[in-house]
C-alpha cells in the first residue's frame, strides 16, 4: 500500500471507471502531478486505497468511498489575481531588480514574453545606458509587461532625477522602487504625472510603482496619497496639472508592496515569515483609514527560490511572489560566466554583509558572495578607515601602501583623479562637495572601489576576481540544494523563465499534498519531494502569438 489514511472518511462516494482508479507509485505520482485536474481519494471494496483525476462525487447512491479530495491548482491559481490583471499577466511571479543591469534587458524580455513581469537593474547605469535598455525591452516587449528599477540615491540626486525623466518621456509604466528612506519629489512626480480621469470618473493610474520595502516606517508613506507638499512643488513648477495634484490626494503612492525578507544586495537580514504579516496588517489598518478605491497589494521577496518557500509565502497572504538571487545564476543575467560558475556551488551559509558603495557614508551593508572573492572582509576594512579617520592622508604610511597595492591597485591620488573624471560626466556636484572636505573625498575614492567591484564581477575583469562583489541571498543556496542531481544543477541550462515555473508549478503540487495530508493521508517521503520536471510546458510570448513551450527545448 502506497498511501495511509488516519483521517475521518467524507461523507461522499464516487463514481466511475475502475479502470481510472491506480494503486502503484508511479501511477499515484502522475495524479499527484497533474494538478490542473482534480484528485479523488477513495477506498475500494478490497480496501485498497487508490486514486483517481476523474469521474464524479455524490452523496448518495452506490459508489466507493471517499477518503480525501483535491481541487485542480495550477501555477497560474497562485497569487492574487488582480495582481496578474492589472499587469496583464499569467502568474503571479516577479524577478526583482539587480543592480548595474545584473537583471539585463534579456532577462526581463524572457520573463515579459511567458508572461511574469521582470524588472531591469538599472540602479547604478548613467540615463545613456538605461536609455538603450528602454528601447531594447520596448521593442521586444510592444505589448507585455515590464519594469524599470528607480532606486533612492540620496548621495546622488542627479541620477534619481534623470531616471524619473527618462521613464516618463519614454514611456516606461512601471517602476520598482527600491532602497527609498523616504519619499522624493522625484519618485512623486513620476507617480502624479501619469495620472488622469477616465469617463465615468474614476482615476486611471498610468505610472505604476511597485515599493520594496522591509520597515514599517518605509512602508507607510508607499501606502498614503502623495505629500501635498511635493505635490503643489510639482504644481508650482507645471511638472502636474490642477487635475493631476487634485487626483492625487485619492490614490497610494505605490499599487504594489513587496516585502523583502534575507536577501542580496540591500538588505536588513529580516525573516520574512515575521515581516509579512507585519506589513499586511499594516496594510489593513492603512486602508481602513484611506478608504482607497483600489487596495494595495502586498507581495514578497527575499528567500523565495523553492516551491516550499513559494508557497509558504502565498499561503501567509503573498499577492505574489518576487525572485532575485537565484536569477543571476541564469543564462539571461548580465553577469559573467565566472560568477554564475560560483553561484552554481552556494550554500546558503556562503554569504556576508559588506558595506554598500551607495549609501556607504550612512553605514548601510549590503549581502554579498563570500567564497571565492576577497570583497567582503577588504570593504568592511574600508569602512573601518573611514571611521577611524578623517582624511587618507591620516592613514599610516605602511597601511595606505598596503591599499594600495592589494585593493586599489593605484596610489591613492590617482583613484582620486579617476573620481573627477568619472563625476564630472555624471554629477559634478559630487566633486564640488569634496573639494574643501577631505573626509567626502575620502568617501567618493573608497566608493571607486566597491563600485567597480560589482562591474568587475559583471565583465569578469581579469586581475579582479578577488575583488568581485556578487550579490547573493541564501536563497541561492536554497535553490542549489534542491536542483542537485536534476538537470538544473548545471548553471549553464538554468533559464529565468524556465526556474519560474519550476518553482511556481512545484509550489501547486506542494499545495496538493498539504491539503490531502490535512484530510488525513500520509504519503511515503519521495511524494512529498518536488523534483525539477524538464519536461514542463508553459506559454511563450512570440511576435505576439501565444505559443506553447517546455524547459527541455525553450
Amino acid at each position: 500500500m502506497n498511501l495511509n489514511f488516519h483521517g475521518i472518511a467524507q461523507n461522499l462516494f464516487w463514481k466511475g471507471s475502475p479502470r481510472d482508479i491506480v494503486f502503484d507509485s508511479k501511477s499515484i505520482q502522475e495524479k499527484l502531478e497533474a494538478t490542473d485536474k482534480p484528485l479523488y481519494i477513495m477506498k475500494d471494496f478490497q480496501g485498497r486505497i487508490g486514486v483517481s483525476n476523474s469521474g464524479e462525487l455524490v452523496s448518495e447512491g452506490r459508489g466507493l468511498q471517499v477518503l480525501a479530495m483535491a481541487n485542480p491548482m495550477t501555477a497560474e491559481q497562485l497569487g492574487d489575481p488582480s495582481f496578474k490583471q492589472y499587469y496583464g499577466l499569467n502568474y503571479a511571479y516577479k524577478t526583482g531588480a539587480m543592480a548595474n543591469g545584473i537583471s539585463s534587458e534579456e532577462l526581463v524580455i524572457a520573463m515579459g514574453k511567458a508572461q511574469l513581469l521582470g524588472s531591469y537593474g538599472a540602479a547604478g547605469q548613467v540615463p545613456e545606458r538605461v536609455l538603450q535598455a528602454i528601447e531594447k525591452i520596448q521593442t521586444a516587449l510592444p505589448n507585455e509587461a515590464y519594469a524599470f528599477n528607480l532606486i533612492h540615491s540620496p548621495n546622488e540626486e542627479a541620477l534619481e532625477a534623470k531616471a524619473v525623466e527618462l521613464f516618463i518621456k519614454h514611456g516606461v509604466h512601471i517602476v520598482e522602487a527600491s532602497a527609498f528612506l523616504a519619499l522624493t519629489e522625484h519618485i512623486v512626480y513620476y507617480r502624479v504625472a501619469g495620472l488622469s480621469q477616465n469617463e465615468d470618473g474614476s482615476i486611471h493610474i498610468k505610472n505604476k510603482v511597485i515599493a520594496k520595502i522591509s520597515r514599517t516606517e518605509v512602508a507607510a508613506p508607499f501606502m498614503q496619497a502623495p505629500p501635498e507638499s511635493f505635490v503643489q512643488a510639482l504644481l508650482t513648477k507645471g511638472k502636474v496639472t490642477a487635475l493631476q495634484a487634485e487626483l492625487a490626494k485619492q490614490i497610494p503612492m505605490a499599487d504594489d508592496i513587496t516585502v523583502e525578507g534575507d536577501s542580496g544586495g540591500h538588505t536588513d537580514n529580516r525573516p520574512l515569515v515575521s515581516l509579512l504579516p507585519i506589513i499586511i496588517k499594516q496594510r489593513n489598518d492603512m486602508q481602513a483609514k484611506t478608504q482607497f478605491a483600489q487596495k494595495i497589494r502586498v507581495g514578497a521577496a527575499g528567500g523565495i527560490s523553492t516551491p516550499a518557500s513559494a508557497l509558504g509565502a502565498f499561503m501567509m497572504g503573498a499577492a505574489y511572489v518576487v525572485t532575485g538571487s537565484v536569477n543571476q545564476a541564469c543564462i539571461e543575467s548580465g553577469t559573467s560566466e565566472h560568477v554564475r560558475k560560483l553561484l552554481e556551488k552556494v550554500s546558503s551559509t556562503d554569504v556576508m554583509m559588506a558595506p554598500a558603495s551607495d549609501m556607504f557614508e550612512m553605514g548601510v551593508d549590503l549581502q554579498v558572495l563570500k567564497p571565492g572573492t576577497l570583497f567582503g572582509p577588504r570593504a568592511k576594512k574600508l569602512f573601518e578607515y573611514y571611521k577611524q579617520y578623517t582624511s587618507i592622508d591620516d592613514i599610516p604610511a605602511d597601511e595606505r601602501l598596503k591599499l594600495e597595492k592589494q585593493v586599489f591597485k593605484q596610489p591613492l591620488e590617482e583613484i582620486w583623479q579617476s573620481c573627477i573624471d568619472f563625476f564630472e560626466k555624471r554629477d559634478p556636484e559630487q566633486i564640488q562637495r569634496a573639494k574643501d572636505n577631505p573626509h567626502r573625498k575620502m568617501a567618493l575614492i573608497f566608493r571607486w572601489y566597491l563600485g567597480l567591484s560589482s562591474n568587475w564581477a559583471n565583465a569578469n575583469t581579469k586581475g579582479r576576481e578577488l575583488d568581485y562583489q556578487i550579490w547573493c541571498g541564501p536563497a541561492m543556496g536554497a535553490f542549489n540544494d534542491w536542483v542537485k542531481g536534476t538537470y538544473l544543477e548545471p548553471y549553464q541550462n538554468r533559464k529565468a523563465a524556465d526556474v519560474a515555473m519550476q518553482i511556481l508549478q512545484g509550489a501547486a503540487y506542494l499545495y496538493r499534498i498539504q491539503s490531502l495530508k490535512l484530510q488525513g493521508i500520509s504519503f511515503p517521503l519521495e511524494m512529498e519531494v518536488v523534483i525539477p520536471n524538464e519536461g514542463i510546458s508553459y506559454p511563450i510570448i512570440d511576435n505576439g502569438a501565444l505559443t506553447n513551450t517546455s524547459a527541455q527545448n525553450n
